[in-house]
């Protein structure tokens, strides 16, 4: 083998150890978010009394995660939500830096001969559970720990060969020269894999096998710690920034270590290894030392820093104001029951803006106030903002492994979304713009004919008042009872058509000019109720009672048809 082949199949074991390592840490966080994921979240919010307790959560919620980017994400949210007071979530942050550093420290032990059985026990958990139950997201998280100690070992049988290459060693030296751009690196690197673990081991390794001098590697550990920080500040750009505030002191807090710390890199790196507990370790040690010095020197005080942030990060009354939505955590993504609860809530909610919507275009036909038109265009972009948001949520939602149950429940709310979008888009684009040219043209319903609009309407609304007890209770009388409303409603329309048809004989003139106005709007309350009733297709599909209803429907109207000709037909 030449040494082109030589260098080049060791860079291919360097790249395939560092994408296993990214993978394994990721596979070990998204294992833990969705068998812990709700008791995790529990532990962060009832231990943040007091600063220790607080700390102390952030340990341990990131210890079992792998990820303070996770855990940071979730205090944010919390925060956000005025769950955490920002001096406490800035507490379990410091906590949730050293419980990563804690997470390296263990992970770099000496225990390669333990991922052999790791992945046995994880691969047998996984496979013997069928569900997506608590116990096949563990072994999940045991195969990515074998995973982890597997690479490690390729990791260390490919840095070992490059320590030797003269082109190597020139290019380290170069970022060893340059502190700056070795902190900047290291930053970029942290933030592209999303993994301060896997950054962290991977410069342990490297410097274990002598790649580059202990002070680099002191600095290298400085950026990654800075990128640590900087991942959910960029994560959350353009959110409220009251969740954002927890994350922005935390990167300030590891802003100030870096710039205390980086002018002395040399000669602490040079006292640290004439110390006699010094070994191989000692990138991985002095992440755990800074990580504690970072919270002794920052836990008491996280009320003036939490302060400090609030004062230069002003919230806007604007953004206060605007609609989006409240129910769809993104932290709960790895966690898809969770996830489909919090969709739940914000698809209910999407049902009131709707209903909201609803009762407000009859009172438009009943008051002519072009104001409160304008009011229902309004609610109608905020419609489709929140339709789309849950739309795009659950598009995360379905990229895990779903349980049947899981799978039917997110049916269940995309089958509602799209149903209370066309209603609000029905609303918008046909019974308000109608309403409005009854207003421009002065004309006004007969007592008889607004009589029967509201009758309708009133039908209309009960039914999705209906629709969305049978989204949230999954009843499937009340589904049943929803589905034979449609029958209903046709006797209702053409009762009123008929009447309609009744006055325009009798020659009434608001009748008459009214006419085409009136018919619109009985048939477009019509075309929404078709949509609430289809929000009950899918429990009475999952209860196989459907088909049942529509055979049953079906014989009962040719019963109808065929009564005359058989009351007529010789015996």
């Amino acid at each position: 083998m030449t040494g082109n082949d030589s260098a080049t199949t060791i860079l291919i074991h360097l790249a395939g150890g560092v994408a296993l390592l990214i993978w394994a840490v990721r596979l070990v966080r998204t294992g833990a978010m969705r068998a812990f994921g709700g008791s995790l979240r529990q532990a962060i919010a009832r231990f943040t009394q007091n600063r220790i307790a607080a700390f102390g959560s952030g340990v341990g919620v990131t210890m079992v995660l792998q990820s303070s980017t996770a855990t940071t994400l979730l205090v944010s949210s919390f925060a956000g939500r005025d769950l955490i007071a920002p001096a406490m979530a800035l507490a379990v942050l410091l906590g949730a830096n050293f419980g990563t550093a804690l997470a390296a420290f263990v992970i770099s032990l000496d225990l390669g001969w333990l991922w052999g059985l790791c992945i046995a026990i994880g691969v047998g958990l996984y496979l013997s559970h069928e569900a997506m139950d608590r116990a096949r997201n563990i072994g999940r998280v045991v195969v990515g720990v074998g995973l982890i100690l597997l690479a490690l070992i390729e990791l260390n049988a490919a840095a070992a060969p490059l320590a030797q290459s003269p082109t190597f060693r020139t290019l380290l030296a170069a970022i060893a020269g340059e502190p700056l751009l070795a902190v900047l690196v290291t930053v970029a690197a942290t933030w592209l894999t999303h993994s301060s673990i896997a950054i962290i081991l991977l410069i342990a390794t490297f410097a274990a096998s002598g790649l580059f001098p202990p002070a680099t590697a002191l600095t290298l550990v400085i950026g990654a710690n800075l990128g640590n920080a900087l991942i959910p500040v960029l994560d959350q750009f353009g959110s409220p920034i009251a969740q954002r505030r927890a994350a922005i002191g935390n990167l300030l807090t590891r802003v100030v270590l870096a710039v205390l710390l980086l002018p002395f890199v040399q000669p602490l790196s040079t006292w640290l290894i004439a110390l006699p507990a010094a070994d191989a370790r000692l990138a991985i040690e002095f992440h755990v030392a800074l990580n504690l010095l970072g919270a002794l020197a920052f836990l008491p005080f996280v009320g003036p820093i939490a302060a400090l942030v609030e004062r230069f990060t002003p919230g806007r009354a604007s953004a206060e104001a605007e609609v989006k939505p409240r129910h769809l955590d993104p932290n709960l993504l790895d966690s898809p029951s969770e996830a489909l609860a919090g969709a739940m809530r914000e698809a209910l909610s999407l049902g009131d803006r709707v209903e909201t919507m609803l009762r407000d275009t009859m009172t438009l036909i009943e008051t002519d106030e072009l104001k409160l038109s304008r009011a229902i265009a309004a609610q109608d972009d905020g419609v489709d903002t929140i339709h789309e948001s849950i739309k795009l949520y659950l598009v995360k939602v379905s990229r895990n492994e779903l349980n049947d149950a899981d799978s039917r429940r997110l049916f269940e709310i995309m089958t509602l979304i799209t149903n209370l979008e066309h209603i609000g888009d029905i609303i918008d684009k046909n019974l308000r713009e109608l309403a409005e040219k009854k207003i421009r043209k002065r004309y006004a319903f007969s007592p008889e004919g607004l009589a029967e609009i509201r009758d309708f309407h009133q039908r209309v609304a009960s039914g999705l008042v209906l629709a969305l007890n049978v989204f949230a209770t999954r009843d499937l009388a009340l589904a049943r009872q929803l589905f034979t409303e449609k029958a209903v409603m046709r006797d209702a329309e053409r009762r009123a058509t008929e009447s309609h048809f009744e006055r325009l004989r009798s020659g009434r003139s608001e009748t008459i000019e009214t006419s085409a106005i009136h018919l619109d709007i009985i048939r477009d309350l019509k075309r929404i109720h078709g949509h609430v009733a289809s929000i009950g297709y899918p429990i009475l599909e999952s209860a196989n009672a459907l088909r049942e209803s529509r055979l049953m429907e079906s014989r009962d109207a040719r019963l109808q048809q065929d009564q005359p000709s058989l009351a007529g037909a010789p015996r």
